[in-house]
């Protein structure tokens, strides 16, 4: 454990940026899971919307610097690519 002062501050900021960033994470996870339910259980009404809502989370989360900028791009794609696919069949 940090004995300076500056040492302990330091780690009582990181837990709170760390509980933040698990919370924001933990939102953006949840959307994702939502819409691939959605996409699973083929409910063509509800998709673009958890689409429109997963990927501003994404986007959000990608902002605040939580993920890297091509792996939001990468999810929010593949996202994308799934939800059109299953609104087509």
């Amino acid at each position: 454990m940090a004995t300076h002062k500056s040492a302990i501050k330091r780690h009582r900021q990181s837990l709170i940026k760390k509980a933040k960033n698990k919370a924001v994470k933990s939102r953006m996870k949840t959307a994702v899971k939502s819409l691939l339910q959605a996409i699973e259980n083929k409910e063509t009404s509800e998709i673009p919307a958890k689409l429109k809502q997963a990927t501003s989370i994404i986007a959000k989360t990608e902002s605040k610097g939580i993920l890297k900028k091509n792996t939001a791009t990468r999810k929010i794609s593949r996202l994308t690519k799934k939800a059109n696919i299953a609104a087509q069949a």
